[in-house]
């Protein structure tokens, strides 16, 4: 399994990881907390000693991994059309977020005010959660097509379980930015199915 190959299925993991737990946080109404600081320091991690680093191990990224095992063997799949649609959304918003300069700028300077107050409070802390979810709404939320989330409304529209959802597709835009940097393309979805289930599972063993 070449260096590569890990890096870019790593990542992917993280995109399909940061939709499972925003499906889970608009049916539910609930995120682990383990899950939601993942997110958080990979936001946070701007520049890693390698893909692991930015999700603070391998063993964190055992959803998405198990997601992309099940999604990229053969046989049945289960059902993730959902999860599936929020992927595709995220992936698409990176690729307009990378030709904006200007919002990038926007981003870094806000995640920078954001390590502050980790710093202050912790990486779950509700103005945390608060200060990456204005931060996505000012930047990847004006991009379009905006991504949306269904879910039950009543944990839709409390405004802590939307600060969660928010940060967690910023959570998304950095693993898909992770993704591209690795190698990863949308023609290598398909052409390289069995070597990224291959490597999904050369992952998940720790």
């Amino acid at each position: 399994m070449t260096q590569s190959i890990q890096d870019s299925t790593l990542a992917l993991a993280g995109i399909f990881q940061a939709a499972h737990l925003v499906k889970q946080v608009a049916t539910r109404g609930q995120v682990g907390e383990d899950d939601l600081e993942t997110c958080v320091r990979s936001i946070l991690e701007v520049d890693p000693e390698n893909t692991e680093a930015v999700f603070g191990g391998r063993h964190r990224m055992a959803a998405g991994l198990r997601i992309v095992c099940e999604q990229f063997g053969i046989g049945e799949k289960k059902d993730y059309f959902e999860i599936t649609k929020y992927v595709i959304s995220i992936m698409h918003l990176e690729r307009k977020l990378a030709k904006r300069r200007d919002m990038l700028q926007q981003l870094s300077q806000g995640i920078e005010k954001v390590r502050g107050q980790v710093e202050l409070f912790g990486p779950v802390h509700e103005n945390v959660i608060a200060a990456l979810a204005d931060l996505y709404v000012n930047t990847i939320s004006t991009l379009t097509p905006r991504i949306i989330i269904k879910g039950e409304h009543g944990y839709l529209s409390d405004p802590h379980n939307a600060d969660k959802v928010r940060t967690i597709l910023l959570a998304g835009i950095r693993a898909a930015v992770l993704w591209r940097q690795s190698g990863g393309t949308r023609p290598k979805l398909i052409l390289q199915r069995k070597q990224i289930h291959h490597a999904a599972k050369q992952l998940m063993v720790i």
